[in-house]
């Protein structure tokens, strides 16, 4: 019988570790970080002027980091003292609590004023606790508070950027097309000295920040399996590519949490009749709860008819190589 135990034991811890890995290697992102959906040729990346350091600002560099490492002994210092105040106040009120004691004003008076300071320390104990711990993750929720509500209601590109402003859906009406006009680019990628072309009414940054949005959205929706969501927002094509990695996931538990998250428009074109603009997604994204964020980068393609009130629709998803 305990041989028969024994192999049994060894059975599941094998089929443990060989099935751990195949759980891990399906925890991705929207797309998989791999291309999906519609692919376009983008013009190349310029890469950004480092500029060049004078011989005196190389031996100056020396300076901040030694000033930053003195405002994080002073940090540490700080945050000594704001336990030791606590503490000392605490055997300063069971010094108090003993010699009222003697002095015979009661020993019920005496358990009191200790466990008044009890109290009282711990409330400061937690309040240093909350701060030092909690404040990235109030940032955090702050930062992309709001992104994924309204599941199931119209799209983020219908919704009022902010309070006053006309919905984006309106703003992103088609203009109509000039006789003999041809698709052809709008412009070749974007330029920081002026504006992006979009549909009459849209700026660049409404465009990005609604892109963002709906980025974190589809994230949550995917690692949901919300299968109508995911068909809302994306053209059939791509649709199919992302069913079929939900299908080959199986019913593998997935957490995405975007960690950081910068939107750029890089490009606008007019093509077979749909506005096309590609988002260039970049930040930190951790795909498992108990494994680090990695960077990632990667253009969405969103597309939207000439004629007619069809809102945007996400056509592809292209990986941006390093």
């Amino acid at each position: 019988m305990k041989k028969f135990l024994s192999v049994l034991s060894l059975l599941m811890a094998s089929a443990t570790l060989v099935l751990a890995p195949m759980d891990y290697a399906e925890a991705k992102r929207l797309g998989g970080g791999r291309p999906a959906g519609m692919q376009r040729q983008m013009p190349p990346k310029q890469p950004a002027q480092q500029p060049q350091q004078q011989p005196g600002q190389q031996n100056n560099a020396a300076a901040p980091v030694n000033g930053a490492a003195a405002t994080g002994g002073a940090a540490a210092a700080a945050g000594k003292r704001s336990w030791m105040g606590p503490i000392a106040g605490l055997a300063a009120g069971l010094g108090i609590a003993a010699l009222m004691s003697h002095l015979g004003m009661g020993e019920a008076f005496g358990n009191f004023l200790t466990m008044a300071l009890l109290a009282i320390a711990a409330v400061f104990v937690i309040r240093f606790l909350m701060r030092r711990f909690g404040g990235g993750a109030q940032q955090q929720r702050s930062a992309y508070a709001g992104a994924g509500a309204g599941h199931g209601g119209a799209s983020p590109f219908g919704a009022p950027a902010s309070s006053g402003q006309a919905p984006l859906r309106r703003q992103m009406d088609p203009m109509p097309p000039a006789a003999g006009l041809s698709p052809a680019p709008i412009i070749a990628a974007a330029s920081s000295s002026g504006p992006v072309g979009l549909p009459e009414g849209m700026s660049a940054a409404d465009f990005e920040r609604v892109a963002k949005m709906l980025f974190i959205r589809l994230q949550a929706s995917n690692d949901a399996g919300q299968v109508d969501d995911l068909r809302k927002f994306t053209t059939p094509e791509l649709f199919a590519s992302l069913r079929l990695d939900l299908q080959d996931r199986g019913n593998a538990g997935q957490q995405t949490d975007v960690m950081q998250l910068d939107a750029e428009l890089v490009d606008t074109a007019q093509e077979d009749g749909h506005w096309v603009a590609s988002v260039r997604f970049h930040g930190l994204i951790r795909e498992r709860a108990e494994q680090p964020a990695e960077a990632f980068d990667e253009l969405w393609h969103f597309i939207k008819p000439l004629a007619g009130d069809r809102d945007w629709a996400i056509a592809g998803i292209s990986p941006v190589a390093a």
